[in-house]
């Protein structure tokens, strides 16, 4: 495991932390093999009944390290990347997310795979996709709309109008709105409240919720396909040449 991914399991409950504090906890290839790994040993544990995704102080997840992008731009989605989207539309665990402060791109797509999330008072939720030239990832261009309705998913995915923590709850992405000091306790308490209830039945009742996840790992790939056909437009290229120019 990367040491920017901490795993720990708590009786029943196995928490992922995005440790890499310096950069927002932005996601490196390294630190997505990292979480795909824990996610499916998870999935195979008898012992572990929920996993618990978190951040730090301020910050959930700044979403894709930005300069593996310039890579991208000449290549495409890895499928390092795709795989740890595969295996978050296919976990068959219950899945509780701690976010703390922003949660940009797959920041915040991944908590559309969650079926309990407690924010901070302080979050915020972005996903500037369309102004990098690119499209919505991690099948949110399906689960967005089901979940927020399309005039609200149209806001947040395409138009890339941040989410207040408070709105975010009022629209159905986050279960509960804490002060920060108390984000990661209560999640935690959520997820060992799930891991107490009958896992068979959870995990029946669960499926009925989520519906057909085949539908949802063929968005991902119909969506990978056009990011990285997007990734060699000129929009894109024009859109990350502006971006790292000002960050020279």
């Amino acid at each position: 495991m990367s040491d920017l991914i901490v795993v720990q399991d708590e009786g029943a409950v196995r928490v992922i932390r995005m440790n890499r504090p310096e950069k927002k906890n932005a996601l490196t290839q390294p630190m997505y093999d990292a979480m795909t790994a824990a996610l499916r040993e998870a999935g195979a544990s008898t012992a572990i009944r929920c996993i618990m995704l978190a951040g730090g102080p301020g910050a959930f997840c700044a979403g894709s390290d930005i300069g593996e992008f310039q890579r991208r731009v000449e290549g495409g989605l890895e499928s390092i990347t795709v795989e740890f989207l595969h295996t978050l539309a296919r976990n068959q665990k219950p899945l509780v997310a701690a976010v703390g402060g922003l949660a940009v791109g797959i920041g915040t797509t991944m908590l559309f795979h969650c079926d309990h999330v407690v924010a901070a008072t302080n979050a915020v939720f972005t996903t500037p996709f369309i102004k990098l030239g690119l499209v919505p990832e991690a099948a949110s261009s399906l689960l967005a709309p089901r979940r927020l309705g399309y005039a609200r998913a149209f806001a947040l995915l395409v138009m890339g109008r941040p989410l207040a923590a408070v709105e975010a709850k009022e629209v159905g992405l986050v279960n509960t709105v804490v002060d920060a000091a108390a984000v990661d306790e209560v999640a935690r308490k959520a997820a060992h409240e799930i891991a107490a209830l009958p896992a068979g039945a959870v995990a029946v009742a669960r499926k009925l919720l989520r519906g057909h996840i085949d539908d949802v790992v063929r968005q991902i790939d119909t969506e990978t396909d056009l990011f990285t056909e997007r990734l060699h437009s000129e929009e894109a290229r024009a859109a990350f040449a502006a971006f790292f120019a000002r960050k020279k």
